[in-house]
Parts: structure tokens; C-alpha cells; sequence
């Protein structure tokens, strides 16, 4: 008996400690289960159906040149062309960039997107580099790409560490190879050069409409609702201006540098006009808790927009919040999933939580292939009437099943792909 427990408590171990493409890997395989899919299924989408790895020389400010390591992943173009970011982070890797282009294909299956899902990433510090030095590595990557990218193959955005300048570049240098403007190429691009408005604030927009539904459904009132943002960049700081502005008051934040905490409500538009350009403000503040510290705080709201596992088997059985709502990619692992589950604490998974930015990427690739560009107030309403109905299908699925809303997510956003590759015969 002793020796079968020690078995069990190996493979929890194991499970715990899966990497990203690991841990997507056995969501999508459970999720294939449930839509009684044969192996082949599992084989074809177990892994992306290309991954490109380039080497970018860079001539840097001092005379040398540098040598950087990028890749590009495409998951399934059998939906539609491939779709996703591209990052600028030292710590990019090939199996980073593989999961999440699958994450990508779940994200536009959730959201009835004609796309698969596609990823990018640049192993660099655009935080040491200079304006001149990125832009050479920004059109580097493109060239490298250029034969396997395009409005109709696979089409690129932003993402961690990068903007819409970098996207105006290797939208610029795209133009170049193929000799006419091609602003659907690439999407979160400046509104002068064919961006769509909303596009910065959707991924925050997008948290926000989901946030607010899943609320109702866990009888929580957001005006005055106490709620707690890991990560204070692009995503995290729209969204704690977008909920403090609905009502809910924002006990405690947290960027790089540690995070803060306040039971009465921290000032939002205070820290919001003193961070700097990488979202750190933390370091005005004395009495600054650890990010861990502050994920087991008191809340109703618990919003990881940072970085990965964030939440474990370690603290999952501290957290105090009543929903958790992630807004980063794979901020808590399986285990901690499950013990969130057992515990009772509602979880909308990145999948769905985050899907705002590709819904509008979406928006503005639409609007640069027709010519015809929407008001704020247009994109902001089609990006709501999609997000709402795709939580309530996650949910309902939740239910049907008897699932968490994690494997629910998998399930309705790998249904469309599922449907396309048997139409095609590719199995």
C-alpha cells in the first residue's frame, strides 16, 4: 500500500513539472478523447505542422555583429492561414514558440476564427538594444521568414517585448520582398499604416467581457468587487484601469520588481502615470511583498497577467480568491488546476481569457483586405457580442461534462480544426 502511494505521488510529481508543450500536448490529448477523435487525430495536431529556425545577423551600435536565434511555428493552416505573435524575450525557445502557435489554434477555435494558430519569437533583450538595433533585428527576421509568411499563408502581431513600431518594420520590409504594401501581412500595426482601432487595449478589453461574465456565473458583484492583477504591462494596467473604471476596486498589483497591496484599494490612475515603459512601479513603493507573496492575499479576483507557472501545487491551496481569471499564458500548472477545481474556485483559462487581441487582429486583417476601416466603438461591440457567446459555450461545455473550464476551452476550440482535417482527408 505504502509502495502504491509512493507511485502516485511520482507520477503527481511528474505531471507538476511537465513543460508547456508538455502540459498542451495532454490537454489537447484529453480533449480528442472527449470528441471521441481517432489517434491519428492526436498525431497530426500533437505538435505544429512546421516550425522554421532562422539565425539573424544584426551590425550592432559598436561596429560588431551580433548573431540572433529565431523561430517561427505554424500549428494547422487546415481552418485558414496560421495566425499569431512574435516576441522579443531572452528566454524564447523552440518548445515556447510550439506551444503556444497550439495555443493560438485553440484560441481561434474558441472564437470561430478562420485561422490555425501560428507563434514567433526572437531570442534577445530589446531592453539593452537600441531603436536602430531593433529595427535591423525586426527586418533580419522578416527576411528570414519572408517565403513561409503572408495575408494568406501565415500572418504575424505583437507580443511580449514588442510594439506596434516593430510590427511597422517587418510590415515595411515585407512590402519590400514582395514589391507592393501589404499591410495584411501583419497585424497591431500604427492606425496611419492600416491598424485597426482597439487593437492595443483588446487583449485587456477581452479579459474585462469575459472577466465580467464569469463573475455572474460565480455570483460576484464586480462594482466593489476586491481584485488582485499579477503584472502591471501592456495587459495588466489596461485591465486594472478598465475594472477600476466598472467598479471593482484594485487591492493589490505587481510587476518585475515585487508586487503591493492594499485592502482599501490602491490608486490606479496614480500607478498607471508612474510606471515606466516596461510597466514597473513597484519600486516607489517601500513595503513591496513578493509576486508570491501576493497571489495568496485576500480577494474575490485573482488575475495572473504575467508570466508562466505562477500557480502550483505549492500555493493553489492558499489562494483565496473566489474566481481566477488568467490573463497571462500558462500561469498555473495542471496540478494547481486541479486543486483550484476540488477547492471550488472558478478558473476561465488563457485560452479564452486572452483571446481579445487575436479577435481584433482578426478585425484588422478583415478591414485592410476590404479597404473599409471600423469606429472604436464598432470593433469594441463585435469583440464583446464574440467573447460573450464564446465564454457561454465554454461554460455550458463545463457543465455538460462535468469538466473544468480549461478542458472545456480545448474541447470547443479544437472542434472546428477536428472537422476541417477530416474534410480535407488528411485523416
Amino acid at each position: 500500500m505504502e509502495q502504491q502511494s509512493n507511485i502516485v505521488q511520482t507520477e503527481e510529481e511528474i505531471k507538476e513539472n511537465l513543460s508547456l508543450f508538455e502540459r498542451t500536448q495532454l490537454t489537447i490529448k484529453t480533449a480528442l478523447h472527449h470528441l471521441h477523435c481517432e489517434e491519428a487525430v492526436y498525431e497530426l495536431l500533437k505538435s505544429p505542422l512546421r516550425v522554421l529556425t532562422v539565425r539573424i545577423p544584426v551590425r550592432m551600435d559598436d561596429g560588431s555583429v551580433k548573431v540572433f536565434t529565431g523561430y517561427r511555428a505554424q500549428h494547422n493552416d487546415a481552418v485558414g492561414p496560421t495566425k499569431g505573435g512574435v516576441r522579443f524575450h531572452p528566454d524564447v525557445s523552440e518548445d515556447e514558440v510550439k506551444a503556444l502557435s497550439m495555443w493560438m489554434s485553440i484560441k481561434c477555435g474558441i472564437t470561430n476564427l478562420p485561422y490555425g494558430g501560428g507563434k514567433g519569437g526572437i531570442q534577445c533583450d530589446p531592453r539593452s538594444m537600441s531603436f536602430r538595433e531593433l529595427e535591423g533585428l525586426s527586418r533580419g527576421y522578416v527576411r528570414a521568414i519572408s517565403q513561409l509568411v503572408g495575408p494568406t499563408k501565415d500572418i504575424p502581431a505583437p507580443d511580449v517585448f514588442t510594439n506596434s513600431q516593430i510590427m511597422a518594420w517587418m510590415m515595411d520590409e515585407y512590402s519590400r520582398i514582395r514589391e507592393f504594401d501589404s499591410p495584411g501581412f501583419i497585424t497591431g500595426k500604427p492606425l496611419v499604416l492600416g491598424g485597426s482601432y482597439g487593437r492595443e487595449s483588446s487583449t485587456a478589453l477581452g479579459v474585462t467581457l469575459v472577466l465580467k461574465e464569469a463573475a455572474k456565473v460565480a455570483g460576484i458583484p464586480l462594482e466593489g468587487s476586491r481584485v488582485i492583477i499579477q503584472g502591471f504591462g501592456n495587459a495588466g494596467s489596461f485591465l486594472a484601469k478598465f475594472l477600476h473604471d466598472a467598479g471593482a476596486i484594485i487591492v493589490g498589483i505587481a510587476d518585475a520588481l515585487g508586487g503591493i497591496y492594499n485592502e482599501d484599494g490602491l490608486d490606479i490612475d496614480y500607478l498607471l502615470d508612474s510606471r515606466d515603459s516596461f510597466g514597473t512601479v513597484t519600486n516607489l513603493f517601500p513595503n513591496r511583498m513578493t509576486n508570491g507573496e501576493l497571489l495568496t492575499m485576500p480577494c474575490d479576483i485573482l488575475v495572473p497577467a504575467a508570466i508562466e507557472n505562477q500557480i502550483t501545487a505549492d500555493n493553489a491551496p492558499h489562494i483565496q480568491a473566489r474566481l481566477l481569471v488568467e490573463a497571462a499564458n500558462g500561469p498555473t500548472t495542471a496540478k494547481a488546476t486541479e486543486i483550484l477545481t476540488e477547492r471550488g474556485i472558478m478558473l476561465v483559462p488563457d485560452v479564452l481569457a486572452s483571446a481579445g487581441g487575436v479577435v481584433v487582429s482578426y478585425f484588422e486583417w478583415v478591414q485592410n483586405n476590404q479597404g473599409y476601416y471600423w469606429s472604436e466603438a464598432e470593433v469594441n461591440r463585435k469583440l464583446e457580442d464574440i467573447l460573450v457567446a464564446s465564454f457561454r459555450q465554454v461554460y455550458q461545455t463545463s457543465l455538460d461534462k462535468r469538466i473544468d473550464m480549461r478542458l472545456a476551452a480545448y474541447i470547443v476550440g479544437l472542434k472546428r480544426m477536428t472537422e476541417a482535417v477530416r474534410w480535407r482527408g488528411w485523416v
